[in-house]
């Protein structure tokens, strides 16, 4: 597995690799990996000749009460982990080369992809995001590139930007990694006390709870919302940030539930800010039987 932490010599990799005739394909992430990031690699590797994980702690993307300094950091451990899930390359910029002195040309997207969920818990936030990525599809020029579904919104954005920019990369949005109890993989669970974590687990609950309720035939977005609330309310040290139901391409809120929606959920558990969704198809109620009769001669 090759190290490379500058622009220049990861475009010159790049360059070659598709003079070659090799696909690229990316994995941007933020370091700390664990199960979810390695998922992405091993898809990587069946659709592509070369994977590339970038490990970019983005500053861009964190607002100024929020935790870039204590962001969990681990290189070391992350190259083994890349080593052994068959990452070709990877990529560790430092924040002097992504943003060098004199920086000033950001990415914004306006609408309902970013201004709505987390958009408005954290504003700002995918400005930064958008710009990083960017950056990273321009410098590594993917052929695919690959995100996990906990992001829901995120991957939402970047779709998005990739289609009205002309980018020219695919986007592979991998399924949500989660441990045996349920929760959902994330570099942030690491600032879990074990009291905090095992409150954590009520996220995927009621989560599973609002399905059910939407499978069993519930259409009302905002009774399943309540219901949903309810049940994380009940527990202490946890405290609910959004719950959102919407059109899972477009992340438009949904009032009546008739069809596929993403329902989203963001809480604080202690201090941590944790997020997880699902993806349900209501059931459709089937149309009643119509008995045709034949006419008397």
């Amino acid at each position: 597995m090759k190290i490379i932490k500058t622009i220049k010599d990861m475009r010159e990799y790049s360059r070659r690799a598709h003079r070659e005739g090799k696909t690229i394909g990316l994995v941007p992430t933020m370091g700390h990996l664990h199960r979810g990031h390695v998922s992405l690699v091993r898809a990587a590797k069946k659709e592509c000749d070369t994977v590339i994980v970038s490990v970019f702690v983005n500053p861009t993307q964190f607002g100024p009460k929020e935790d870039f300094k204590k962001y969990p950091r681990d290189i070391e451990r992350d190259k083994k982990i890349c080593a052994k899930a068959g990452t070709d390359v990877i990529f560790i910029p430092g924040d002097s080369e992504m943003y060098p002195q004199g920086y000033a040309t950001f990415v914004e997207m306006k609408g309902l992809l970013t201004e709505t969920m987390c958009g408005a818990s954290r504003p700002g936030h995918f400005r930064g995001v958008a710009t990083v990525v960017i950056k990273l599809f321009n410098i590594v020029r993917p052929d695919l590139s690959y995100f996990g579904q906990k992001d829901a919104q995120q991957v939402s954005v970047i779709k998005k930007m990739v289609k009205d920019l002309n980018i020219d990369t695919r986007v592979r949005v991998m399924p949500i990694v989660r441990e045996r109890d349920g929760l959902a993989m994330s570099s942030r669970n690491v600032y879990l006390s074990p009291d905090e974590r095992a409150k954590a687990l009520y996220l995927y609950r009621a989560l599973k709870k609002a399905g059910e309720m939407v499978k069993k035939g519930a259409r009302s977005s905002s009774l399943v919302k309540k219901e949903t609330a309810n049940m994380l309310r009940r527990i202490s040290g946890v405290k609910v940030d959004y719950i959102a139901i919407t059109d899972p391409d477009t992340l438009e809120p949904v009032n009546k539930i008739r069809e596929r929606v993403l329902i989203a959920v963001a809480v604080f558990v202690g201090k941590t800010r944790l997020i997880d969704n699902i993806v349900i198809h209501s059931v459709k109620r089937e149309a009643p039987s119509v008995k045709c009769f034949k006419r008397s001669s």
